[in-house]
């Protein structure tokens, strides 16, 4: 019985070696994080807030605030569980909460960037910043929606997960009515007085303007037929 408990008790000590081991293989260290968003097929995710996202980011991430339940469970039902996902915050903290939650929801390989972005940038490593444009006025939105008799609007953003799914159905759609409509793009990171104008607190929002009149407005994922249908 003796040996037995020894053994028991080495037992339980390789297997928490081995998980300690195995999460420590998913903190990466500034070198390691940059190495692997480099490689095909990949996510990254900002977990900030969006304040925080305008300031600076990752190139090619993708944002889901985590202090935001409601937007981050949204936002990560569309991204893909068998893909690789590249987690950051600002110190680690948070994405570290959030890589946990990604695990138990099925997404089979979760990394996170030890010590966030301070960690990044004390590596001397680059952001990508907000565009430089100039934000978009009411008067001139109000302009383009009556700069064709069909005009579709896409409320969306380059970091936005669903936003990116609708991207080729919106070619898709531009391809099959080239010349019928005007697409008018406004960026949710940007245009905040227009978003705020058009009640707009969620990406994507589309909306169709026929002969400068809303007739049609809808959130999240569309597709092509229903766009069509509507345009």
């Amino acid at each position: 019985m003796k040996v037995n408990g020894i053994t028991l008790l080495f037992a339980i000590a390789f297997l928490m070696a081995g998980c300690t081991q195995a999460q420590s293989d998913y903190k990466l260290d500034a070198a390691a994080f940059e190495a692997g968003i480099k490689k095909a097929d990949v996510q990254v995710l900002d977990v900030r807030t969006a304040a925080e996202f305008k300031t600076g980011y990752i190139k090619n991430a993708l944002h889901a605030d985590w202090n935001d339940s409601r937007q981050f469970n949204e936002r990560a039902q569309h991204l893909d569980k068998n893909k690789p996902v590249y987690v950051y915050c600002l110190s680690g903290v948070r994405s570290a909460s959030a890589a946990n939650w990604l695990r138990k929801n099925g997404f089979a390989l979760v990394y996170e960037l030890k010590g966030g972005l301070i960690s990044w940038k004390n590596t001397s490593k680059s952001l990508e910043g907000s565009s430089a444009r100039k934000q978009m006025s009411i008067a001139e939105y109000e302009a383009l929606t009556k700069s064709h008799a069909v005009v579709l609007v896409d409320f969306g953003a380059e970091w936005c997960p669903p936003c990116k799914k609708m991207e080729p159905i919106l070619h898709e759609v531009q391809k099959e009515k080239a010349g019928q409509f005007a697409l008018v793009k406004v960026d949710g990171g940007i245009d905040a007085d227009v978003m705020k104008s058009q009640s707009v607190d969620a990406l994507p929002v589309f909306v169709v303007y026929k002969n400068g009149k809303e007739v049609w407005r809808k959130q999240g994922i569309v597709s092509k037929q229903e766009l069509l249908k509507h345009l």
